[in-house]
């Protein structure tokens, strides 16, 4: 097979980031990261829909580092222990020094998974400090929510959910998260946007592969520094075998046997 060039390379690797993007939903925490960045308008629907306050007005929109690869679909993150430590956190970070206790104001963390983690099959369940000697709710000011994304119905939740698991912007009830979803799938601007997100991420996963490899080759020999690097790769599912083979010194027959070995 003769070797692509670097052209040729980098066509290939931006048609497969345009096969990925037309993939990815608003349920992919990336992407809905990236698409709720800048105007509050479209969380704000979210919230309204989710927190049933159809007149809640958000006045600002911080949204989290990226950390995570954007095909990754998976409910990892969404443990009680974590919405605890998130909630804390929260707190943490709301009450400046000096300030009273009660100054603390109304908080919310809330989880959308793509499949129904509580396994009630309820579209919320909206989860509180209890009284439990005398059948009270505690009143502390502090929620957690979870939001069923597998739920679907004729209701708000039901179509918010639905538009959450959409590839199509086309197939969507809401017409903002439409008109932001096409944004970025569809218009040269936010299709560009996203590709360069998806580079860069791809860039430093792949940094962090060699960094880690090369710590790990003082140890076991420069072998299984290259070893490592091409399983990282190899994981990536964005490299030919030959990219792999140039980039971590191993062989085209060694590359192809690691990947037999680890079943990638």
């Amino acid at each position: 097979m003769a070797e692509l060039t670097v052209t040729e390379r980098i066509d290939q690797q931006h048609q497969e980031d345009l096969r990925r993007l037309k993939s990815l939903r608003l349920l992919d925490d990336d992407f809905l990261t990236k698409c709720f960045e800048g105007d509050p308008k479209y969380i704000q629907l979210v919230l309204r829909i989710v927190l049933e306050m159809p007149d809640l007005v958000v006045v600002d929109v911080r949204t989290q580092v990226f950390v995570e690869n954007l095909l990754k679909r998976s409910d990892k993150g969404a443990g009680r222990k974590r919405a605890r430590y998130n909630s804390s956190m929260m707190d943490a970070n709301l009450l400046q020094k000096g300030e009273d206790f009660k100054e603390l104001p109304e908080t919310y963390v809330i989880f959308i998974t793509e499949h129904d983690v509580i396994g009630k099959g309820r579209p919320l369940y909206h989860v509180g400090r209890y009284i439990f000697d005398t059948n009270e709710s505690f009143e502390d000011g502090s929620h957690i929510l979870y939001v069923n994304g597998a739920y679907r119905g004729e209701t708000p939740i039901g179509r918010l959910m639905h538009d959450f698991s959409c590839t199509d912007p086309a197939d969507m009830y809401y017409e903002e998260l439409a008109e932001r979803v096409r944004f970025f799938k569809e218009e040269k601007e936010g299709i560009s946007i996203m590709c360069k997100v998806m580079e860069d991420m791809r860039n430093e996963s792949l940094k962090e592969g060699v960094a880690i490899g090369e710590k790990r080759g003082m140890e076991k020999g420069a072998k299984e520094n290259m070893k490592e690097t091409a399983l990282r790769m190899l994981l990536a599912g964005n490299y030919a075998l030959e990219e792999i083979s140039n980039i971590s010194g191993l062989s085209v027959d060694d590359v192809k046997r690691l990947q037999i070995e680890q079943g990638v």
